[in-house]
C-alpha cells in the first residue's frame, strides 16, 4: 500500500504532457516517487544533523538538491 495518493501524481504526469496513464504505470510512478522522496528525506535529515539540528530547514533541501545535481 502506498502513502502518496495516486490522483496528484496522475495530475502531475498529465500536466507533464501524458494524455493517458494506465493503472499499472500510475502505481509504478507512485512507488518511484515514494522511493525518491524517502532517499531525499534521508539525505536532508543528514544535512540537518550535520548542522546540529533536529528540524529540517528549506536550506537543507536546497543543499541536497544542489549536491545531487553534481552527480547526475
Amino acid at each position: 500500500m502506498t502513502e502518496i495518493p495516486k490522483a496528484p501524481v496522475t495530475r502531475i504526469v498529465k500536466n507533464a504532457g501524458a494524455e493517458r496513464i494506465s493503472k499499472d504505470a500510475e502505481e509504478k510512478i507512485v512507488e518511484a516517487v515514494e522511493a525518491y522522496t524517502a532517499k531525499l528525506a534521508e539525505a536532508v535529515i543528514e544535512v540537518a544533523k550535520h548542522a546540529g539540528r533536529k528540524t529540517i530547514q528549506p536550506d537543507d533541501v536546497d543543499v541536497v538538491l544542489k549536491v545531487e545535481k553534481l552527480f547526475n
